[in-house]
């Protein structure tokens, strides 16, 4: 039977245009949200569960943003997930963007730690939220 460990959330920022970030380095990743998931307790076959949502205000050009999940703190971490999305010219309004993902059976640790990045490849881009990152772990 599936066991239910720990959940928890970073919200960063609760509402839209609640912050004005700009992201000054091309292509390096900003961290927004940060999670450590207990396991004490665990059993087998370890199953992390997250989502998040980040938002921008992007220049008028093409853009491309990218969300990166790692396991641990710092953004050289294992990968456990990441996506792209570009937009054109004509995007005006910020950019609401969520994702979900997994990372099964990780290591077993007494804590499991998850970071989201957010990175963009033109300047200009600014992060004006909202922004969280939550997820929950469970075992067999």
């Amino acid at each position: 039977m599936t066991q239910f460990l720990d959940a928890r959330t970073s919200q960063n920022a609760s509402l839209a245009n609640s912050i004005a970030i700009p992201i000054l380095l091309l292509n390096t990743p900003q961290l927004f949200g940060q999670i450590g998931l207990l396991t004490a307790g665990a059993g087998p076959n370890l199953r992390v569960q997250f989502k998040g949502t980040v938002s921008v205000q992007l220049p008028l050009a093409l853009a491309g943003i990218t969300i990166t999940v790692v396991r641990g703190t710092l953004p050289t971490g294992p990968v456990i997930y990441s996506a792209t999305s570009t937009f054109g010219l004509s995007v005006l309004a910020p950019q609401v963007i969520t994702f979900s993902g997994n990372d099964f059976n990780p290591p077993l640790l007494p804590q499991l730690t998850y970071s989201a990045y957010v990175s963009s490849n033109l300047l200009g881009t600014v992060r004006v939220g909202p922004e969280n990152f939550d997820g929950f772990v469970v075992s067999d």
